[in-house]
């Protein structure tokens, strides 16, 4: 159709027409815009897109940014979102006096758990690291046994916990499994008495060990409160507070698993200052060759006695009528001890007597401080 038929055409419609005709001709317009084909996918690199499109990632850029990339040597929990989940997590000060116990108490468990099952084991520490409570006990694998130990002299909780694989190897060699063949696993029951039992004696000789690696340091007694499957009957304290956890592998031969301690910060307080020593015996803070010179100094000081005659109380009016003459009567004897005194603390106790036209005190008795403080 010519331009000049259309326009005659469009001046015979009505508004109502030509409003419609507009409708349609921009329908068509836009099924033309979205009509592109399947295989016009933007480029991977971006590349010629213009206007800040969209970029869509293919599955190995995804998980590179996630950190979940087995091709990177190890470097997923350096990169990615598990760097921030990494940042994020509790950096507590070090304990350099925990890593030296954690490996006494490997040591320990080895010879002790060999007299147990009478067969070779060895134990190994993995890692000792700080995580928040309510982390590790949403992380713990379950089926495990959660033992709650209790330290005395701290008053306060640790966490002992034997994972399904470490309790099934503990009880088939204490009921005399042969050697060489891997213990059975059964899922989906609970544990029973028998197998509970077993598992608590090595908790004890665990708990035991762990008390002799503390000894050198600070000596504590952990006891085995109770023993739990269920992680939420275990809490000892609040989700957000930090804990040290140290894992521990325990292999013998084909059979094993692995055993975890967990310590809040808040047990651990009472010896904090001696967890922060870099070696054992360290001082801080102290110069010994200052204190022994200041000792061998304070051993030359003169220190000046006084011998107590006698001690009378008067009243005041008593003491104003007192003239030249008046004489004064002490309860002292001959007999009596007199008190020998350092300014106002007594010090030694003697009988006197008189020795080469002196009057002399022969010390015959000490009087301790605690002594004069209670009387």
């Amino acid at each position: 159709m010519s331009d000049a038929g259309s326009e005659e055409l469009e001046e015979e419609m009505s508004d109502e027409e030509k409003a419609m005709m507009a409708e349609w001709e921009s329908m068509a317009s836009d099924e033309n815009d979205d009509s592109v084909e399947p295989d016009a996918m933007p480029a991977p690199d971006g590349a010629g897109e213009e206007g800040g499109g969209a970029r869509i990632l293919n599955q190995e850029e995804i998980d590179s940014l996630l950190g979940f990339d087995d091709d990177g040597g190890g470097s997923g929990e350096t990169s990615g979102v598990m760097a921030l989940i990494n940042s994020a997590m509790v950096n507590y000060e070090r304990l350099p006096m925990l890593d030296i116990v954690f490996d006494r108490l490997v040591r320990l468990m080895s010879t002790s758990l060999r007299n147990l099952t009478s067969d070779n084991v060895e134990v190994s520490l993995d890692q000792v690291s700080t995580v928040r409570f309510g982390d590790y006990m949403n992380s713990i694998p379950l089926p495990a046994m959660l033992s709650v130990f209790k330290a005395e002299e701290w008053d306060n909780h640790g966490l002992l916990v034997t994972d399904s694989a470490l309790i099934y190897s503990i009880v088939d060699v204490l009921l005399g499994g042969r050697k060489g063949t891997p213990a059975i696993r059964v899922e989906g029951r609970p544990y029973t008495t028998i197998e509970t039992k077993l598992v608590e004696r090595m908790v004890g000789v665990a708990l035991s060990d762990l008390s002799s690696a503390f000894d050198p340091l600070s000596p504590v007694s952990f006891s085995l409160d109770r023993m739990e499957t269920n992680p939420r009957f275990a809490t000892i304290t609040q989700s957000g507070n930090a804990c040290v956890l140290g894992r521990m592998r325990v292999d013998m031969g084909d059979r094993g698993g692995r055993v975890e301690i967990l310590i809040p910060y808040a047990t651990l307080e009472p010896i904090r200052e001696l967890l922060l020593q870099m070696f054992m015996g360290e001082k801080f803070g102290r110069d010994s060759i200052w204190e022994n010179h200041l000792t061998q100094e304070l051993y030359k000081t003169d220190v000046q006695l006084q011998a107590i005659l006698g001690e009378k109380t008067v009243s005041l009016h008593e003491l104003l009528n007192w003239k030249i003459g008046t004489r004064v009567m002490f309860p002292t004897t001959t007999g009596d001890q007199l008190e020998l005194r350092c300014g106002h603390f007594p010090m030694f106790r003697g009988p006197v007597g008189q020795k080469q036209g002196n009057i002399a005190v022969r010390i015959e008795q000490y009087i301790p401080p605690v002594q004069d403080e209670q009387s």
